[in-house]
């Protein structure tokens, strides 16, 4: 039997025609994104999909993964899918994710819109961050001129707890398709950013850049905006 890993989907969204699956360990936070063995570890819905649906997040989704995985030169939280099914056991409740929300200055290490991929090789390894869950008070949402995947492509303009600001495409398709169909975030969310494999712009100087994307969104309903704490050992256990 291979081993499994228990994560909170936290991302589920557009990569290279397919999909990126990403989340956290309930116990230390640990981020973990499951890639499979095609060219940028793209998941296919072969092997994502649960009795034919997508991971949501929140899911609690128990996937049979490898200690170790590629990390195309830059990522840090990558674990190998190994052969098995993939398991829906449970869904986590919104406000025990918040004493995850990073308190760090920046949103992925600078306040641009991307980072290059030799600052990140300049890190040690556990340093080299590829995700990071915010809590998002101001979101602003518009249409851009083009489709993606079958759906209006949208950029989202996000201000954190912390005042950090960041505009960036929104690669959450669930998201996507709500805005689609007029739905607009009202309430404080919680918000996964994940860099993107790299991708250098016409007349780009410098290093190859990973661009800071908005690849999940969660959001809070009223009751837990009211600066809802959860005590560091308190955790859910399953």
């Amino acid at each position: 039997m291979p081993s499994v890993t228990r994560i909170i989907c936290l991302a589920n969204s557009w990569k290279r025609g397919e999909r990126c699956i990403a989340g956290i360990t309930t116990f230390k936070g640990q981020w973990i994104r499951p890639v499979s063995d095609l060219p940028v570890g793209q998941v296919t819905k072969e092997i994502r999909q649960i009795g034919g649906t997508e991971p949501a997040l929140l899911d609690i989704l128990q996937i049979p993964l490898a200690k170790t995985g590629p990390d195309y030169g830059f990522e840090s939280e990558n674990l190998s899918i190994l052969p098995g099914k993939w398991q829906r056991v449970g869904q986590f409740p919104p406000s025990y994710l918040l004493k995850y929300c990073s308190n760090e200055e920046y949103i992925l290490h600078n306040d641009l819109k991307y980072v290059e991929v030799p600052f990140l090789q300049s890190l040690p390894f556990p340093q080299r961050r590829t995700l990071q869950l915010v809590k998002v008070v101001e979101f602003d949402v518009r249409p851009l001129k083009v489709m993606y995947e079958g759906s209006q492509k949208w950029e989202g303009t996000i201000v954190t707890e912390n005042h950090q600001k960041l505009t960036t495409n929104i690669t959450d398709p669930v998201f996507a398709r709500k805005l689609d169909l007029g739905y607009r975030p009202k309430n404080h969310c919680l918000v996964t950013v994940s860099l993107s494999m790299p991708w250098r712009p016409e007349n780009w100087e410098g290093g190859d850049p990973c661009w800071k994307l908005i690849a999940g969104v969660v959001e809070l309903p009223d009751t837990e905006n009211q600066n809802t704490e959860v005590n560091n050992d308190d955790e859910i256990t399953f």
